[in-house]
């Protein structure tokens, strides 16, 4: 289990599929994520069960308090390169835009930099996803550049922004 200011990352149990459901089957929480609804809790089950036979680490974001609010993961490692990518929904809308998504994404960080030794951290969100975007920005990341048309969703082409975190600059802003 990782601690954080505001939460906890912990791993992913079964107890937690149907919250999963619930939040990727709503339009408001998947508007800038890259799947869309509908989801059964089948699908969510084959995943589980797959979970633990894939490079992804994925981890069930809580309150301290207990609450389950959503789910970060560590995406695509490349041990060679010593980077990855990474992933977080924040299905709890009442949580949003409270620091919850950043508290969450700096403990991850200092999982990756400290604990895996990794030297990059990436990934790329919407660029209308201005919420998304700053959360980012004050995690560290910087804007490397821009895929233009690179996914299509709710009916149009939608530009992503890439963004990465380097160890160095991270570990500069949260010294240890």
């Amino acid at each position: 289990m990782l601690q954080g200011k505001l939460v906890r990352l912990r791993a992913v149990e079964r107890a937690d599929l149907p919250a999963f459901v619930r939040w990727f089957n709503d339009l408001e929480v998947t508007r800038f994520l890259l799947r869309s609804p509908p989801m059964g809790m089948e699908e969510e089950e084959r995943w589980f069960e797959h979970l633990r036979d894939r490079e992804e680490r994925v981890f069930s974001i809580e309150t301290l308090d207990g609450k389950l609010i959503g789910n970060i993961g560590i995406i695509h490692v490349d041990y060679h390169d010593r980077k990855a990518d990474i992933g977080i929904a924040i299905g709890e809308k009442d949580h949003w835009s409270r620091g919850y998504g950043r508290d969450a994404i700096n403990v991850l960080l200092g999982y990756m930099f400290d604990e895996m030794n990794l030297e990059r951290v990436w990934l790329y969100a919407d660029q209308k996803n201005e919420r998304a975007v700053s959360c980012y920005e004050k995690c560290g990341f910087k804007r490397e550049g821009l895929l233009r048309h690179n996914h299509f969703k709710n009916d149009e082409y939608a530009d992503d922004v890439i963004m990465a975190v380097i160890r160095e600059d991270w570990r500069r802003a949260h010294p240890l």
